[in-house]
């Protein structure tokens, strides 16, 4: 049987990581002014970005070798690196090409904030929504003696595993994977809000764009020394990303002030560009 606290952890995160982001897009375009478009922008960079263009990198570099091994992870410090930078690249390369998109309409820190909605939204939904709301539906059915009914494609062997799997995790992770989609959400948004200041401006503010790949690696690293084992307590490593997200969000959030102090920011938009809205 499936814990019942295993059930109840996974419908709160499914309900957590479906209802924050747009709760959170109500919110900003409530009270902020801000669009939705550039939250469904978001959502689709990260759809053709992360989980397109970034793991067909995945499939090429991080390969099983005859063994079934992952050559990169008998080297930790280059498996850490990699993993660190790869999604900083692709994600933040498409915060900047959507953000160049977006300005031609689109401008205000608000709509860098629905942006990151929208990114970590779809992120948080896409990854582990779907999934919690499988296993739940899953668990159910286990639980109530109806496992045959779920026969067929996928084969008993895989429901099997599944159902094994999920009985043997600790309740408590369940409710992790929902805590770390909040952070990633958070993570998203302040990200966002740099890029955006780096695009919306000249000079000094082209050195944020690089420096937001910097961040994105750097939040990265304690889960990458997780999967290689330098890390051991999972619990330990969601903290260290939940301190350094803070520290993303109040950073953004003092920088937007600074370069950006009034509710409708100034922007150098492109010269093709058309009005503000």
């Amino acid at each position: 049987m499936i814990p019942s606290l295993s059930i109840l952890f996974m419908a709160v995160t499914a309900v957590i990581v479906v209802a924050l982001p747009i709760a959170l897009l109500i919110l900003v375009t409530k009270k902020h002014g801000a669009k939705v478009v550039p939250a469904l922008v978001g959502a689709g960079a990260f759809m053709i970005f992360a989980m397109g263009f970034e793991q067909i990198l995945h499939a090429v570099v991080l390969k099983p070798g005859a063994d079934g091994g992952i050559a990169l992870l008998q080297k930790p410090a280059l498996y850490i690196l990699y993993g660190a930078f790869a999604a900083g690249v692709f994600e933040e390369s498409a915060r900047f090409l959507s953000f160049k998109l977006l300005l031609k309409k689109y401008t205000g820190i608000g709509n860098a904030v629905s942006y990151g909605v929208g990114h970590g939204g779809a992120e948080a939904i896409l990854i582990v929504g779907l999934n919690m709301i499988s296993s739940l539906v899953l668990s159910l059915v286990y639980n109530s003696g109806s496992a045959a009914a779920l026969s067929g494609p996928p084969t008993n062997e895989t429901i099997a595993a599944a159902v094994t799997a999920i009985a043997e995790a600790k309740p408590y992770l369940f409710l992790v994977s929902g805590f770390e989609r909040v952070i990633s959400i958070v993570i998203h948004i302040a990200l966002s809000v740099i890029v955006y200041l780096s695009v919306c401006g000249k000079g000094k503010r082209r050195v944020l764009f690089p420096l937001a790949i910097l961040l994105h690696a750097f939040v990265n690293v304690p889960a990458a020394m997780y999967q290689t084992g330098v890390i051991k307590n999972v619990l330990v490593t969601e903290s260290l990303i939940a301190v350094i997200a803070a520290l993303f969000a109040v950073f953004a959030f003092f920088l937007a002030k600074k370069l950006a102090p009034t509710p409708e920011p100034e922007c150098e938009l492109p010269e093709q560009a058309g009005p503000s809205q």
